[in-house]
Order: structure tokens, then sequence, then C-alpha cells
């Protein structure tokens, strides 16, 4: 992990604790679909903006065996919803959403990624979670300590974790959630096991959490390739001569009714638009890379705003449709349209779920938001400037 995160994970006990935090991040040049699901091995590249203001901080402790016994088992939450198959693997396996088998751990070292019988019994290590200072119970256990076998697998550990995880970004509510969390999930957990990873290894754990979470190790614009296996899907900087901001449309913080993951599968399944814009997809990266090269917001910020619509129209034309969007949604999306129009440089993109975030220049934000606020009277919205990659800050 660079510079900062590699510089303390070194100094970490195997037995130890360590707290990191990490910035949610807004794709410019969407993600949505993978090739590989165990792996998390998206069908596209992706580019995407990290940003402040929207951050989880996340503290992992792996226990002694006088702690361990007085760890309470089987306590968590979600960190997110974003589409790792952490959480429903392990559930198929065991049918009581017990903690996946530790030989299917995946070695991040391991060149092709490969997990092991998917059909052995769950084991009985007693990761417990907190989230905002609250004890979780739920059957996503899977998914977080699936997460820490990661870790644990290729630290040579068996200690059982305490994971306590405080987060200023709505859950589920396509905020990018899960990005923020798994991010500093991986960043806490490789320094508190005592792991020295590069920012491409630590970038390539975060994305078997939630594939979103391997753009928030960066800060600033950053790409992921999607590559073909673990080795090659990971994310990088991407130099940016522009001053960017993304203005939060919140419609809803609401959990969403369907998630990602879910969507995703169901959008590659049915949609007869899903390979289109999936072919669209790279050249909008082509041209989204090379706007940002010359510095000419107005060129990506087309690419971007169409990239987004062309994501929702597959996910519409799926049987049954998704759809998340609501009546504020569209009269958002008008709001910014007419701002073009009167001169102001912004443009839309959305995620998955309702709120809709705006693309313009550093210097232009507030008074952009201003405009969207006489618009939309009654919408909360925020101005939210570039943000810093994950950081071990203890």
């Amino acid at each position: 992990m660079d510079n900062d995160v590699a510089a303390q994970s070194g100094a970490s006990a195997v037995l130890g604790r360590a707290t990191a935090c990490a910035h949610a991040n807004i794709a410019l040049i969407k993600y949505w679909g993978k090739a590989d699901e165990a792996l998390v091995v998206p069908t596209t590249a992706s580019l995407s903006l990290t940003l402040d203001g929207l951050s989880t901080q996340t503290t992992v402790e792996f226990l002694g065996d006088g702690d361990a016994a007085r760890a309470e088992s089987d306590s968590v939450s979600l960190l997110g919803d974003d589409e790792t198959p952490a959480e429903s693997a392990a559930d198929e396996r065991t049918g009581r959403g017990g903690k996946a088998d530790p030989t299917a751990r995946f070695d991040l070292a391991a060149p092709d990624g490969s997990v092991g019988d998917p059909t052995a019994d769950s084991n009985t290590i007693p990761d417990t979670l907190t989230i905002d200072g609250v004890l979780q119970h739920g059957t996503a256990l899977a998914r977080v300590s699936r997460f820490l076998d990661l870790i644990r697998e290729r630290a040579g550990i068996s200690a059982p974790a305490r994971v306590a995880s405080r987060n200023t970004v709505p859950f589920g509510a396509g905020l990018a959630s899960s990005a923020s969390a798994f991010a500093a999930l991986a960043a806490a957990g490789s320094c508190a096991a005592g792991l020295d990873l590069s920012g491409r290894e630590l970038s390539r754990l975060a994305r078997r959490g939630s594939g979103s979470a391997c753009r928030s190790i960066y800060g600033g614009l950053v790409k992921w390739n999607a590559g073909h296996d673990d080795a090659t899907s990971y994310a990088q900087p991407v130099e940016c001569p522009m001053d960017l901001a993304i203005i939060v449309i919140l419609i809803s913080a609401k959990e969403k009714p369907m998630s990602s993951r879910e969507a995703m599968r169901l959008t590659m399944r049915t949609s007869p638009l899903y390979p289109a814009w999936v072919r669209s997809s790279a050249d909008d990266m082509t041209r989204a890379l090379a706007a940002v090269a010359a510095s000419d917001l107005d060129a990506l910020g087309e690419v971007v705003e169409a990239n987004a619509l062309g994501m929702h129209a597959s996910m519409m034309a799926a049987r049954p449709a998704v759809i998340y969007w609501l009546p504020q949604t569209v009269t958002a999306l008008s709001a910014v349209r007419d701002l073009r129009r009167h001169g102001y440089g912004a443009w839309s993109t959305m995620d998955a779920g309702a709120n809709v975030k705006v693309l313009t220049a550093a210097a232009d934000a507030e008074r952009v938001a201003s405009e969207l606020r006489d618009r939309l009277p009654g919408q909360t919205i925020e101005v939210h400037h570039i943000g810093s990659g994950v950081r071990v800050v203890e």
C-alpha cells in the first residue's frame, strides 16, 4: 500500500490492532456486472472520483485467546450492499449464515485467485462487528468473516477479529457505502495482521469485499482495470489536471429495494440492451480519459452523463425491469439539464439508487449547488471535493 499505508503496516504485530479511514468514490464511467462473480472481476473497466466527506473509519483487532473467549459470536451487520458474493456463498453452504470454510479462502498471492471446496463445513471463528456504536447481528456475518479470511490466510493466523466501524455514508442508498467500508476494512485488517501490501495488492484485496472498494484505495481520479483474473483486475490512480467536484442531490437515504448484486445479475441475464452498453462503455472510457488528458470538462461531462443513462437504460430493459428512479430523480435530472441550457457546466450521473450526482468544476461547485437548491426546494444538496486515498490513522 503506497507510502502512508505501507509505512505503518509493517509495524503491526501479527496479533494486533489498526484503524484505517477510507472515502467513498463515485463512478464516472460505470461498473455494472461481473465477468467472474467469485473473484469480483468486472465486465468493463471503470473510472471514478474519490470524494471527501463520505467516509468510513474502521478498527480491526485480531484477538488473543483470552480476548477471543470474551468475544460475542454472530455479531455483524452489512458494511454495504455492493455485489460481493461472500454473504450469499457461505449462506448457501451452511444454511445459517455461518462462516465460510477456512480452506475456501483466497490467497492473495495465488496467481489464479482460486478458492477451495465450496461444499466444505463452515468454520467457527467468532468475529464481531459494531456499526456506529451498535453491536449488530445477522446472517451477513459470512461476508465480513470470509473477507477477513483472505487476510488471515495470507498472514498465516487464525485469530478471531473484533471490528468497529463508523460511517458518514448512508447505507445502501447508492452512495458507495460498501466502497469506503471495504477499503477501510482491507487496510485496517491487513495492517493489524502485520501485512505490508502494495497499493495494487490492497486494491485487489478490497475488490474481493466490494468491487468498487478497489477504487477507494486511491484518492482523486481512479481507473479500475477490468482485467481477466485476480492478478489483472485492480485500480490505479489517474493524473487529472482538472480540479473536479461532485454535488450529491440526496433524493433518498433509504436502503434501495434491490441490492446492486441482484440487480446486476438480473440485468446481465435478461436485458437485451446490456451487451450494447458493455460495448459502448469501452468507447466511453477512451473518450473520458482523452477528455481528462485534454482538460476538457465539457467532453468529460458529456460522456459521463451518457454512460450513466445508458447503464440505467439497460437496467430498465431487464425483465422484470430494475427501476431505482423516483419522481424526484427525474426532476433533478431535468434541473441539471436546465442549468446547462443557462450556461452552467454541470452533468448528471447516477449509480444504483435514486440519488443524482452532478459533475462540475470545483471552482463552480458552490454556485451550481446554489442554483440547484433554487430549482429543487426541500432537497438535501451537498458539495464534495476530491478526497484522499485510504490511510491507516493508528
